[in-house]
């Protein structure tokens, strides 16, 4: 690819694809997430909030994982496609202080634009 070529939405998704089934949470950061991407989790959850630009978003990952204690399972599906979305499943099992064991099954939304992750969005 040249550097001016920015990558389609398709090869962004076969790319984190790639990596989320290595686990690699934070190359997918590196790699994609544009500088003023946005996480949105459900209102009122009590694992994670709202971050907004790309070091917040990092931090918001390296605290969670701080915390956790030991894992069980983790599955990322795959990705289903269209114009400049993708959406995967996801589910964890996974200890994690102060909650103790935690089973999410989510769906998680992304939105490419200009080859990089705009935004991402859980639904648990």
């Amino acid at each position: 690819m040249s550097a001016q070529q920015k990558p389609t939405t398709q090869e962004v998704t076969a790319r984190f694809h790639e990596l989320a089934q290595q686990e690699k949470w934070f190359e997918i950061q590196d790699e994609f997430f544009a500088e003023n991407v946005k996480s949105i989790d459900p209102v009122g959850s009590p694992y994670f909030g709202y971050a907004e630009g790309k070091a917040a978003v990092r931090k918001k990952g390296e605290d969670f994982v701080s915390r956790i204690e030991a894992g069980y399972r983790t599955y990322t599906g795959e990705p289903i496609v269209t114009g400049n979305h993708f959406a995967v499943t996801r589910e964890i099992d996974i200890s994690v202080k102060p909650h103790g064991r935690i089973r999410i099954n989510q769906i998680m939304l992304y939105e490419v634009k200009d080859g990089e992750i705009i935004s991402e969005q859980f639904f648990y």
